[in-house]
């Protein structure tokens, strides 16, 4: 039987920086946002980390310290950028085994914690060039709606749940509105890569766009002599005062080009939001 799409929320972006102290500064600065939590637990895996919350969402950032690591070979075929989409629906469990009934895709790393699972799938067949990975969190008292509820617990971020979403709160004029990824060269169907998330992953789809409950996801063709992979973030900006803040910033620290901030590998497009329709781009 299959499993049609199910409310999934585009919860973090990861990126692979090769100077991690460089892209905490740079993400922070220019975002006007902090670092919320640093995992030991990465460390296993030969990774440093930070995660920022952009409101209720998250970037995070990972660098290797050892040779060896996946990250650390993705720096080296294409240099800082994107790592890992990771989303948030309502059973990962479930969709899990029904990606693996169908031969979908490969489990490489789960975790659970009892209140949440973490489900890592090989990136190898699914269009996009970026680790996919797909969590959920067990509906309770203290947390009855994890994927409607703006700053609803996310297990990335530790045990101290009082202290993140207070750092949540503080960048709540701030939306993970979307992102982009390109596809390999010679790769022109980004409606199919739509299509096939949507078949994988239980995403909800528009046309050519994945519809996540709070951002969307688009895909442009490959092109020779471009890696595939993540290409733009866009964040939303709720208020003219912190939008042109953040504008500033990025143009004295020399980001600034041709409407968009080119950091950490990817181009960052601000989209001014709270005046009844966001003015920005995908």
């Amino acid at each position: 039987m299959s499993l049609g799409p199910a409310p999934t929320r585009l919860r973090q972006i990861a990126l692979v920086a090769k100077d991690i102290e460089r892209a905490k500064q740079l993400i922070t600065h220019v975002l006007g946002t902090e670092v919320v939590f640093e995992d030991p637990a990465v460390g296993q895996w030969g990774l440093k980390n930070f995660l920022v919350p952009i409101g209720g969402d998250f970037i995070e950032v990972v660098s290797p310290f050892k040779e060896g690591t996946t990250a650390g070979r993705l720096l080296e075929r294409r240099g800082d950028g994107g790592y890992m989409i990771i989303m948030q629906t309502e059973d990962a469990k479930k969709r899990r085994e029904h990606i693996e009934a169908k031969g979908l895709s490969r489990v490489i790393f789960e975790h659970d914690l009892g209140d949440s699972v973490c489900i890592q799938y090989h990136p190898r067949g699914i269009k996009g060039g970026i680790m996919p990975e797909l969590d959920s969190h067990v509906p309770g008292p203290k947390n009855p709606t994890p994927i409607q509820s703006r700053f609803s617990p996310w297990h990335a971020c530790g045990s101290d749940v009082e202290r993140y979403t207070t750092s949540m709160r503080r960048t709540q004029h701030l939306t993970l509105e979307g992102c982009v990824l390109r596809l390999q060269p010679g790769d022109l169907g980004h409606e199919a890569a739509a299509r096939e998330w949507e078949g994988i992953f239980g995403v909800a789809r528009i046309r050519d766009l994945l519809a996540f409950t709070n951002a969307r996801l688009g895909f442009i063709p490959g092109k020779k002599g471009q890696s595939e992979g993540l290409v733009a973030i866009t964040i939303g900006v709720k208020g003219k005062s912190e939008y042109d803040a953040i504008l500033k910033r990025a143009r004295d620290a020399g980001l600034w080009t041709d409407g968009g901030i080119d950091m950490c590998g990817v181009r960052w497009h601000l989209a001014l939001t709270g005046l009844g329709a966001s003015q920005g781009k995908l």
